[in-house]
């Protein structure tokens, strides 16, 4: 009698995942980078930009309440926004947001609340309530969306979002999932993750060099929403010298040919 066959395991399903680009120009053209905890289990040690899995709380239709530009986005954009803030707050300390007159959220982020907001003791949109303010969903321009390629066990569906940084809040890190905060110039991190001095995974890298592009927190902004979205999902190509992983031709980063050996993360 013949054994049945176990079906193939399909790729794993990418989570939805949100990262933003918090930009500044003094003293100079810099984004703010934060620094993985060894122990976490994805990119541990590397350098990336704020951001995460979007949670539960952030599809909250209560935000309608608590967020500008709520009905300029559709649920899957205003799910996105709102985990990208939240993730600049958890890990950087760092509230996108506006009091109801108008006037800029100018205060420290309480690192406590902060880390009960990341261990889901406490609701986001709780603390935005009890800070009487409002979310700037509005202030946020898509730079780029990338999808994890289908041979990993670990995928997600991530959207990288660029913002000028409110210039009265200073950044920090959150001593859990990140152990550092920096601003720093696109420049000098390409330079750092050349040198092996700093580990700069694959996707970061490449967004990285299309924000290097830029001369100012105004022109990187500029340019994301003047670009034609093209979705990121990188492909294995084999060729006589190995496998290699590469983009799209029409995404923005020119052509790119990544040794397999070299992707990390």
């Amino acid at each position: 009698m013949e054994t049945p066959k176990t079906p193939e395991k399909g790729p794993a399903e990418p989570k939805p995942a949100a990262t933003i680009l918090l930009l500044r120009d003094e003293p100079e053209f810099q984004v703010l980078m934060v620094k993985r905890h060894h122990q976490i289990d994805f990119a541990s040690g590397a350098l990336v930009f704020p951001g995460g899995k979007t949670h539960a709380g952030d599809t909250d239709p209560a935000w309608a309440e608590h967020a500008v530009g709520w009905h300029a986005f559709d649920d899957v954009q205003r799910t996105l926004r709102i985990g990208a803030i939240r993730e600049a707050f958890e890990e950087a300390g760092i509230l996108l947001a506006e009091h109801h007159d108008g006037a800029h959220f100018a205060a420290a982020c309480d690192p406590a609340i902060r880390e009960a907001v990341d261990r889901g003791e406490v609701h986001f949109l709780d603390v935005v309530r009890e800070l009487g303010v409002r979310l700037r969903l509005d202030a946020l321009s898509v730079f780029a969306r990338w999808i994890t390629p289908v041979m990993m066990p670990k995928r997600f569906d991530t959207w990288f979002y660029a913002v000028r940084a409110p210039a009265d809040q200073v950044a920090a890190c959150d001593g859990r999932e990140t152990v550092d905060a920096e601003w720093i110039a696109p420049g000098e991190v390409l330079r750092l993750a050349s040198a092996g001095e700093r580990t700069v995974i694959f996707p970061t890298r490449m967004n990285v060099q299309l924000l290097a592009e830029a001369r100012s927190a105004e022109d990187c902004v500029a340019q994301a929403e003047a670009r034609t979205l093209v979705t990121v999902l990188p492909q294995v190509e084999r060729r006589a010298e190995g496998a290699f992983l590469v983009l799209p031709p029409d995404a923005g980063y020119g052509p790119v040919a990544e040794p397999m050996e070299r992707i990390g993360g």
